[in-house]
């Protein structure tokens, strides 16, 4: 199995890869100051369980379909992207008032679906699976699915960490903005901005 000294450092730069301006913790950001910290830790799970897929498509080669496969990239990408400009048109057009009542119909099931869709709809993310998990496996510790499988598991719990306290900060401050209608229509502007901005990145992204 995986030295421990090597998990450590795996750790330590799946933290820092969170860290890092990325668009999976831009949209975590954008949900959790837009409707508070719940619905940015339920989003992080559902991209967190979006990650067992990737790190399930290592493991077991699906992601190189995607690397040889211009037609299926493609797809996945736009499906992606369509996604986001959805999640940008329903933004723009709530008024202080219907993001009120829309934070309290969206309930736990719909917000970690979001975060499954936005994860899983990414290509770019099997990608660089692809290319970073490899990195820490030896065919001389065993298994290498069984390794990618504990890579990917430690990637997750390190994604948590770092998104949930994205959550419970992004969400702390979007609060104070929700007392003010103006203000909270100017966040319901801002988030719309950042699911473009997302959704032209994916479309721009090539293989």
């Amino acid at each position: 199995m995986i030295e421990l000294d090597v998990l450590l450092l795996f750790f330590s730069a799946s933290v820092l890869l969170g860290l890092s301006p990325g668009p999976d913790n831009l949209f975590v950001l954008a949900q959790s100051a837009q409707h508070g910290r719940s619905a940015g830790l339920l989003v992080t799970l559902g991209l967190c369980t979006g990650l067992i897929f990737h790190t399930t498509a290592v493991a077991f080669g699906l992601a190189a379909v995607f690397h040889t496969s211009a037609i299926a990239f493609t797809v996945l990408k736009f499906i992606g992207a369509s996604y986001l400009i959805y999640l940008a048109w329903q933004a723009f057009r709530a008024s202080a008032s219907d993001t009120s009542q829309k934070v309290a119909e969206l309930n736990p099931a719909k917000l970690y679906r979001r975060g499954i869709i936005m994860n899983i709809t990414n290509p770019k993310v099997s990608l660089f699976f692809l290319a970073f998990l490899p990195q820490f496996v030896d065919i001389a510790n065993g298994s290498l699915v069984a390794q990618f499988l504990l890579l990917g598991g430690v990637f997750i719990i390190a994604t948590i960490l770092v998104f949930g306290s994205i959550s419970l900060i992004a969400g702390g401050i979007g609060e104070r903005f929700r007392e003010s209608p103006r203000a909270q229509t100017i966040l319901n502007r801002l988030a719309g901005v950042v699911f473009v901005g997302l959704a032209l990145k994916l479309v721009v992204s090539e293989r």
